[in-house]
């Protein structure tokens, strides 16, 4: 009678202590959720804008007329992008080398080959004219996207005998939720910015543009994850300087997210670029006080792979979204203050600069995500 209260009580502790975690990361999500919310709002208020235009959900783009282009501009925003760049590209010159080849008789799975046959149909579908309705032609987005995350993780298991779809199952299919409601928050912040504004999508009703957007948007974390996993394979990041974080650095990075939030409410012709790295200050911000934990940690002793793979990978997506957004029927395209020029598909050359922090937060997100639905939770396998 004893030992089975005794070990009741255990699994009972056990079971509060694993679910405080979980608990932790639902308040890191609902906080994040809430500032990058609120905060832009803050600033409209500051400048005396009314705040009902953007309450509307789910919120819709539109095309908007920035200031021109500008040298001076231009160069000041370049300026971090092109020292982002060198970074990655001197890490992967001068400390990557190449991972295991495939494993000699190991076949690439039959929903790899599926993935190839859903970009490969969805891209033509995409670029032609009169091959389907422009009505069904509006969601190869979505079809192209999943072809690719299958396809993709059927490469790095061929590779490598692991993915993400099949070695960390529950949390990858986790991605596709959370991905939908995250890209729907910069969706959000995009009315505050007008950095991007969608074509060729119809006049969708409410409910209908709802499920259009989520059905694509639930693609990116996944892709990007995938994406992460098959670079894993080919390259392997050697130690470099250590970076420690002074103590107080997780308020610093809160401070400094929620004020470049809430200065695109106020200055969105300047503070535009705030929209890709403000969430993640915050998020950072966040999992670090209440979690005590962040897939950043490696840093500090000299493993810089939680920032180079994520960086290059969500840098390749963003290539590729580029490219099958190009031809495609209902596309977006871009307008941004001062620096519209000199582009790379529809993207002005610079704005390829806001992938690298985006593809960090992406990892981040997905370590949270990991707290809810693994036992313990995980930054990343392997680290």
């Amino acid at each position: 009678m004893g030992c089975n209260t005794t070990a009741q009580t255990r699994r009972r502790d056990g079971g509060a202590a694993a679910g405080e975690p979980r608990r932790r990361a639902v308040l890191v999500l609902v906080a994040t959720a809430a500032l990058v919310w609120a905060l832009p709002l803050g600033g409209l208020l500051l400048a005396g804008q009314p705040v009902a235009p953007y309450l509307e959900f789910p919120p819709r783009t539109q095309a908007v007329a920035h200031a021109p282009f500008s040298w001076v501009a231009f160069v000041l925003v370049a300026a971090p992008g092109l020292a982002a760049f060198g970074l990655l590209g001197w890490a992967i010159e001068r400390n990557g080398r190449h991972g295991p080849a495939s494993a000699p008789g190991r076949a690439l799975r039959w929903w790899g080959w599926l993935g190839i046959a859903l970009v490969a149909a969805g891209w033509t579908v995409a670029w032609s004219e009169g091959v389907l309705p422009s009505e069904l032609r509006r969601h190869t987005f979505s079809v192209i996207w999943l072809g690719y995350i299958l396809a993709i993780n059927a490469v790095t298991l061929r590779r490598a005998g692991a993915c993400p779809l099949v070695d960390r199952r529950r949390w990858f299919l986790a991605l596709f939720p959370v991905s939908a409601a995250f890209w729907w928050l910069f969706e959000y912040l995009n009315q505050f910015t007008d950095n991007w504004h969608y074509v060729g999508i119809g006049t969708p009703g409410r409910a209908a543009y709802l499920v259009q957007g989520t059905l694509a948007f639930a693609t990116v974390l996944p892709a990007v994850e995938s994406t992460r996993a098959w670079l894993a394979t080919h390259v392997s990041f050697r130690p470099l300087r250590p970076v420690r974080l002074p103590e107080g650095a997780a308020w610093l990075a809160l401070g400094a997210g929620a004020a470049a939030l809430a200065g695109i409410g106020h200055w969105p012709e300047i503070l535009y670029p705030a929209l890709w790295v403000g969430p993640l200050a915050i998020l950072c911000a966040l999992q670090f006080l209440l979690l005590r934990a962040s897939p950043l940690a490696p840093l500090a002793r000299g493993d810089w792979r939680p920032v180079l793979e994520p960086a290059a990978a969500a840098l390749l997506c963003g290539l590729l979204w580029e490219l099958w957004n190009y031809g495609s029927h209902a596309k977006w395209l871009y307008s941004i203050p001062a620096v519209q020029r000199f582009h790379l598909f529809e993207m002005p050359l610079l704005g390829y600069a806001g992938y690298l922090p985006f593809g960090v937060l992406c990892v981040v997100m997905g370590d949270i995500v990991a707290h809810l639905v693994q036992r313990g939770g995980s930054a990343s396998p392997g680290r």
